[in-house]
């Protein structure tokens, strides 16, 4: 009875541990299935929204000559903008186009209008590459080139130029002595140093969210002196207000030939480091465990677009949200690698500032509206979609 009861049993037993086992073994392949889809499709997925696609590309150059032509052609004076595309084709060594433009006109759009419309081409490309390079660094769709105090430091620098005697420089519409842009940029880069030297104090690392808050602190205090200074000075304060709210007023070719090279060098440090952003983005200890070193990474990143913005701003006054909706908009249309969001961010940024300019000079021509208020008006709604699509997009 006992080894009948015993075989009974043996087979039982035998069958229930192997039916796990067999169990195992089928529903292997099954999840070795499941885990396989998702690496596949990312491995596919990446490359798509990590390469810089020619039609993008194509896109924002044809952006930046729509606006150039439309910004030489509007104004207080319409003129053609076949005419005024064949003109700028002239400027070119071996071409030469009849372009339909009388004398007049050409000097219109060669020595009065192509300084600005350059201006706004480079300070637009400046303001939106400077703005992906934050978000990048700072993790934040919501960073901008102002965030570390460079607005606060540029605008007590402009103050205290006017303070001191360079009025006529505003009210001329360009730089004059260059008293204004050169304390602004002094000012711009005083306010980056004291963020850098705040976030570190009392031996903490700078982290990007120490790095906010030690700009908003700088930002905060510097605003204060600047107010000072304006109660101080009264009969200053309509003086800097018109260069606070942004212009791109040009006295010829003065401010562009000042600007260039620190748009030069900015561009050439972010883009070639745009790789080190998308591996930024996953986190500090991912990043170092993939050989980057994260603290060098960001401090060279902010240190060159805290440079270029410093420049932009001390030739353009503060021109607001450029560095926000151009590139959470490529972000939402292009795709959310770095190595596409920065290249097209200078591109319709570019655009972007010289249409916004186009809109400032001819709304209520022959009045002209600071760039600024038209920035502002177009980028203060954007905070809602921003605000809407955060976390669709991951950030």
């Amino acid at each position: 009875m006992v080894r009948d009861q015993q075989a009974r049993i043996t087979p039982r037993s035998a069958r229930s541990s192997a039916a796990p086992r067999s169990a195992r073994s089928n529903a292997a392949p099954r999840s070795a299935q499941s885990n396989a889809t998702p690496r596949s499709a990312r491995s596919n997925a990446a490359p798509r929204s990590a390469r810089l696609k020619a039609r993008w590309l194509a896109v924002g150059v044809a952006a930046v000559a729509i606006a150039a032509v439309a910004g030489l052609a509007f104004g207080p004076v319409a003129l053609n903008p076949f005419g005024v595309a064949a003109e700028l084709l002239n400027l070119i060594p071996g071409v030469d186009i009849h372009s339909g433009l009388t004398e007049r006109e050409a000097a219109i759009v060669i020595s009065l209008r192509l300084p600005r419309v350059v201006l706004g081409l480079l300070v637009g490309a400046m303001l939106a590459l400077a703005g992906g390079c934050f978000q990048g660094v700072f993790r934040n769709p919501l960073a901008d080139p102002y965030l570390l105090g460079v607005a606060a430091g540029a605008g007590l620098g402009a103050t205290a130029a006017v303070a001191l005697g360079a009025s006529s420089s505003i009210e001329g519409g360009g730089s004059g002595s260059g008293l204004v842009p050169a304390f602004a940029f002094a000012g711009a880069l005083v306010a980056v140093a004291l963020t850098f030297g705040l976030g570190a104090s009392g031996g903490r690392v700078r982290t990007p969210a120490t790095l906010i808050l030690a700009g908003v602190a700088v930002s905060a205090f510097l605003t204060a002196i600047q107010t000072y200074i304006l109660q101080r000075n009264v009969e200053t304060i309509r003086e800097v207000y018109s260069w606070l709210l942004g212009r791109l007023s040009t006295n010829g070719w003065r401010e562009v030939v000042l600007l260039l090279p620190y748009v030069a060098v900015t561009a050439v440090v972010v883009l070639a480091h745009r790789r080190e952003l998308d591996v930024l983005s996953v986190g500090d200890d991912e990043a170092a465990s993939l050989g980057l070193h994260p603290q060098r990474s960001r401090y060279l990143l902010v240190a060159a677009a805290s440079l270029g913005t410093a420049a932009a701003v001390a030739v353009s006054g503060l021109i607001g949200f450029v560095g926000i909706i151009v590139p959470h908009t490529i972000r939402l249309m292009a795709g959310s690698s770095y190595r596409v969001i920065l290249p097209l961010s200078m591109l319709f940024g570019a655009a972007f500032l010289s249409l916004a300019d186009l809109l400032a000079r001819t709304i209520l021509t022959p009045s002209e509206i600071p760039i600024g208020v038209v920035t502002a008006f177009l980028g203060a709604p954007f905070f809602v979609l921003v605000l809407r699509t955060a976390k669709r997009v991951g950030l």
